[in-house]
C-alpha cells in the first residue's frame, strides 16, 4: 500500500529564473523529512530509523551520484529513469527535520519542475519507501516500524490527506494525498498537458 509524506518545497524564484537563463544548474534547499512528528497522515517516523536509513542513503546513493527522484510518485518501489527530474547531493540534520540540497536536472521531467518553480507554483517533497507500520488507536497515529527502506524523495503535487491512516498489511511506503476523482487536476503532468496542449488535445510545442 502507497503512504506519502508530504513536506511544501520553497524555491527562491529569481534564482530559479538566473538558472534558466545562464542555462546553469540549479540546486535548492530544503527540508525533506521530519522525525519524531506525526505528519498529516497520523504518522511518525523514529528518529532512530530515519537516522539509520539516511546515513544508508548518504553512503550509497548520494556518494554514488544516484540519488534521484521523480516528478510525482509512480505506483511502484522503482525509480523510473525517464521521469527522474532531480538527484540528491547532500542529506544533513537541523534538530529534527531532514535537510537536504536538491540539483534539478536537465530532464524533460527535471525542466518541467524548473517551470514550475519559475511560475511561483509551490510543490512538495515526498519520501518513497519499503515497509511495514504500526497503529495506534489509542494516540491516533501509525508508527513506521524497523523495517522501513528508504528509497528516494519525489517531487509532487499533491498534499496528503489528514488522517488517512494505513493498515499495517502493505510493503510500500510512500507520502502523499490519495486523489480525489472529481478534482480537475490529480498531478502534475495532467497541469502540463493542459499548458502546452489545446481543448482538443493536440499538442501546441
Amino acid at each position: 500500500m502507497l503512504l506519502q509524506e508530504y513536506r511544501p518545497f520553497q524555491v527562491d524564484k529569481q534564482l530559479v529564473e538566473r538558472s534558466i537563463k545562464e542555462n546553469k544548474s540549479l540546486v535548492v534547499t530544503g527540508v525533506l523529512q521530519r522525525a519524531e512528528a506525526k505528519n498529516q497522515n497520523g504518522r511518525v517516523y523514529p528518529r532512530e530509523i530515519l537516522e539509520r536509513e539516511v546515513e544508508s542513503y548518504m553512503e550509497g546513493p548520494v556518494k554514488e551520484n544516484r540519488a534521484m527522484g521523480e516528478l510525482d510518485h509512480p505506483e511502484s518501489s522503482v525509480i523510473n529513469l525517464q521521469n527522474v527530474s532531480h538527484n540528491i547531493k547532500r542529506c544533513w540534520w537541523d534538530g529534527d527535520d531532514v535537510m537536504g540540497d536538491v540539483e534539478v536536472l536537465p530532464t524533460p521531467a527535471g525542466n518541467i519542475l524548473k517551470a514550475l518553480f519559475a511560475s511561483g507554483i509551490t510543490v512538495g517533497i515526498s519520501s518513497r519507501g519499503m515497509g511495514s507500520v504500526s497503529e495506534n488507536l489509542a494516540e491516533g497515529t501509525v508508527e513506521v516500524q524497523d523495517d522501513f527502506e528508504l528509497l528516494c524523495w519525489d517531487f509532487v503535487s499533491t498534499p496528503s490527506t489528514h488522517g488517512a491512516f494505513m493498515t499495517p498489511k502493505g510493503r510500500a511506503l510512500q507520502e502523499g494525498k490519495v486523489v480525489v476523482p472529481e478534482f480537475k487536476y490529480t498531478n502534475v503532468n495532467n497541469i502540463i498537458r493542459d499548458i502546452i496542449c489545446d481543448n482538443t488535445g493536440v499538442c501546441k510545442c
